[in-house]
């Protein structure tokens, strides 16, 4: 369970969520949970809490400080290939028509069109903008004369998540960040 929009919400103190192995469930979106969900984890002896706010919630015979990092008891073992959605899609392709490279106005284009057999795989979509889409219609890129970036390949989990690093989220806790590796410029 992920909430991606919990980081437009810092205020809602919620807890980057790690593995057993401490390394991130997931960069894109982010793995966190609502500081309700941690805390009920913690009660239920399936993570450890690795740093927390200085918010704190109160029971009648309990204090406890917010947990903002914590770590699962049980590894997850990441699925080896990610769903085909478009969020997906998208991430794959760095959110760039994959004709033009703008970031505008995406969609998905069949690079073999259906009229002519082609597929919606993986291996047969990509991302495009909306004038791109339009430019090359039912054609092929080549009957198109339009060139592809890259090739549409089924990517694996670690592709996308390796992906999604660049795309930090606007806001990261400070007690996340020596979990996180984003690729920006490290402050000295």
């Amino acid at each position: 369970m992920f909430h991606p929009d919990l980081t437009r919400h810092p205020d809602q103190c919620p807890a980057l969520v790690l593995n057993a192995d401490y390394t991130p469930l997931s960069y894109y979106p982010l793995s966190l949970w609502p500081w309700q969900t941690a805390i009920k984890a913690v009660f239920l002896d399936r993570v450890d809490i690795i740093d927390s706010y200085e918010r704190e919630i109160h029971s009648p015979n309990q204090t406890m400080r917010l947990p903002s990092v914590i770590a699962l008891r049980q590894y997850v073992k990441p699925s080896e290939y990610p769903a085909f959605t478009r969020f997906n899609l998208f991430l794959r392709d760095h959110f760039q028509c994959q004709y033009c490279g703008s970031g505008k106005e995406l969609t998905f284009d069949h690079v073999v069109p259906r009229r002519l057999g082609g597929r919606t795989s993986w291996e047969n979509v990509t991302t495009a903008c909306s004038p791109c889409n339009l430019r090359k219609g039912g054609r092929t890129p080549q009957q198109a004369r339009m060139h592809i970036m890259e090739a549409p390949y089924r990517p694996t989990n670690w592709q996308l998540q390796h992906n999604g690093r660049k795309f930090p989220p606007n806001y990261l806790h400070q007690s996340w960040l020596d979990w996180l590796y984003w690729d920006i410029e490290l402050e000295p």
